[in-house]
């Protein structure tokens, strides 16, 4: 598990074909081998990924309450779970449902009367539904499917960063800081649609970075079999990696829009790295070879496949007469042609009122706070607040706050510079994918914030947290150096790295009781306020 081989060298790509002595380690500098054994590279992050999950299931259900949103979701999920969409709920619902109560929907005598509007994609509402449906219209029931999303994305962040470092060590420490971050804590553990988004657009990623090895392996194959008289290269096949990573970017769009700018920064992001695995085996035309044999299926599976994963997120509605919007009876009274083109009429038609409500969305609110201030964490949501008598002080306060671990932010927004710098100096790959990925969560909310002055808030940044702690993973990586390197600059690299994962630990473990809902006096809970702004 030592990090023995981290930083790998890019490879230079030459501008002529590769001299008969560099042929020797052409695979190995297309492809570094994967150090350490395969055995520990699964039970190292798997071990992490444990360790996560039991922090997010213990007192799941605690607060036995309906925190922030959830009013919204926890109810479509149950709708969606028992009618195949969103349905209009009664006025008191929340405390139905808090009593046991899940006769909770609206009885309308018209089959559409009580058709509920909503904003968001289906697919983390069909999620929160199962868990409903398994354990039951509580707490606990509507936050469990997030708490295993949210420990699975452990396992697989530890997983990409191994792969990306080769270091089974990173790729834990990787796994052990997500563990530890406090937005995706208290998100892991309460119904909203972001930890959804989160771990879809992370799950993309990891497929594109592994469809990236498994690219250069077969590049490899054929360089050492090629005709001379071939200028383009090869054929890659249908690479069924990608293909993942399409499916899973579909699915995070179809559980939140904003997974679309995503799906455009990997998009280019893969087609970048077929340019410059091209050019890495000599190759005298690779972006001719790249654009004939790589973008157009590129585009299939990065571009439109998730736009078919979107509509079919919507079956239950196509399927349904009770769905908003849905004109079931104009659609149902002609052949099946006529339906289909009604239906589909009818399901743009709702798509672009959705478009129109999240353009149109600048309603002020008391935790909304401005995608310049997330790096921050200048105001984070007060996703529960009680002031409870139970706590053996004259004041007391029971939260669930949603903000990050300081020392994890404020040591990424620095190695996120540190990435720019090293970009600019070397290419290196991994600092661009870790950078673009940040960017494309962040970046664009700048536009909706200036532009269209609309409310947003600091979970919205939840997509970016992986690639905040990538780049931390990265710069540690480089504090640490190569096994080669002198001795006691390793001894000092680690010692930074390891001084800063300690000081993560110790901060979560100070947030831990206003992230967790554990009863404090209100003393402990104020002086956990960074900012007067978190009050």
């Amino acid at each position: 598990m030592a990090v023995t081989d981290f930083p790998y060298q890019a490879f230079e790509e030459p501008d002529q074909g590769p001299s008969t002595a560099s042929q020797v380690s052409l695979r190995d500098r297309l492809v570094p081998p994967m150090p350490g054994s395969a055995w520990w590279g699964w039970i190292g992050p798997i071990a992490v990924a444990v360790f996560g999950a039991v922090l997010r299931f213990t007192r799941l259900g605690t607060p036995h309450s309906v925190v922030f949103d959830e009013t919204y979701y926890a109810k479509d999920a149950w709708a969606i779970a028992k009618y195949g969409v969103e349905r209009q709920f009664v006025d008191g619902a929340d405390k139905l449902m808090l009593s046991g109560n899940a006769n909770i929907f609206k009885t309308c005598q018209q089959v559409d009367q009580c058709a509920n509007y909503v904003v968001h994609p289906p697919l983390g509402k069909w999620l929160i539904g199962l868990g409903e449906l398994i354990f039951g219209l509580d707490p606990f029931g509507w936050r469990f499917a997030t708490a295993v999303i949210g420990s699975l994305s452990i396992l697989i962040l530890a997983r990409v960063a191994r792969r990306m470092t080769r270091s089974t060590l990173l790729g834990c420490l990787a796994g052990f800081l997500l563990s530890l971050e406090g937005l995706h804590f208290v998100l892991s553990r309460t119904a909203l649609l972001d930890i959804f988004v989160m771990f879809w657009v992370l799950a993309g990623f990891a497929c594109l970075v592994v469809d990236r090895d498994r690219m250069r392996e077969r590049l490899a194959d054929w360089h050492e079999s090629r005709s001379e008289g071939d200028e383009f290269g090869p054929s890659l096949g249908l690479r069924p990696w990608r293909l993942a990573a399409g499916l899973c970017l579909g699915a995070a769009m179809a559980s939140k829009w904003t997974a679309v700018f995503f799906i455009i920064g990997f998009l280019l992001l893969t087609i970048f790295w077929d340019f410059g695995a091209r050019r890495a085996v000599g190759l005298r035309r690779p972006y001719a070879g790249a654009f004939l044999r790589d973008v157009p299926l590129a585009a299939g599976w990065v571009a439109a496949l998730p736009g078919v994963v979107y509509v079919v997120s919507f079956t239950g509605w196509f399927l349904s007469a009770k769905g908003y919007g849905r004109n079931w009876a104009e659609a149902t009274s002609g052949g099946p042609l006529h339906f289909v083109v009604d239906s589909l009429h009818s399901w743009f038609t709702y798509q672009w009122q959705v478009l129109s409500f999240h353009e149109g969305l600048d309603a002020t609110h008391p935790y909304q706070s401005q995608p310049w201030q997330w790096p921050l964490l200048l105001r984070p949501v007060a996703f529960f607040y009680e002031s409870p008598t139970n706590c053996g002080a004259s004041s007391c306060s029971w939260a669930v706050l949603g903000t990050g671990t300081p020392v994890i932010w404020f040591g990424g927004a620095a190695a996120l510079i540190a990435m720019i710098a090293w970009y600019v100096s070397t290419r290196d790959w991994r600092a661009g994918a870790v950078l673009l990925a940040y960017g494309a969560g962040w970046l664009p909310w700048f536009y909706f914030a200036i532009v269209n002055h609309r409310t947003m808030f600091l979970f919205y940044a939840l997509p970016m947290v992986p690639f905040m702690i990538l780049a931390i993973v990265l710069a540690c990586g480089l504090m640490i150096g190569r096994g080669d390197a002198r001795p006691s600059r390793r001894v000092v690299g680690t010692v930074f790295a390891g001084g800063f994962v300690l000081l993560a630990l110790v901060n979560f473990w100070w947030l831990y009781p206003i992230l967790s809902a554990q009863i404090v006096p209100y003393d402990e809970w104020h002086a956990r306020m960074l900012f007067t702004s978190w009050i």
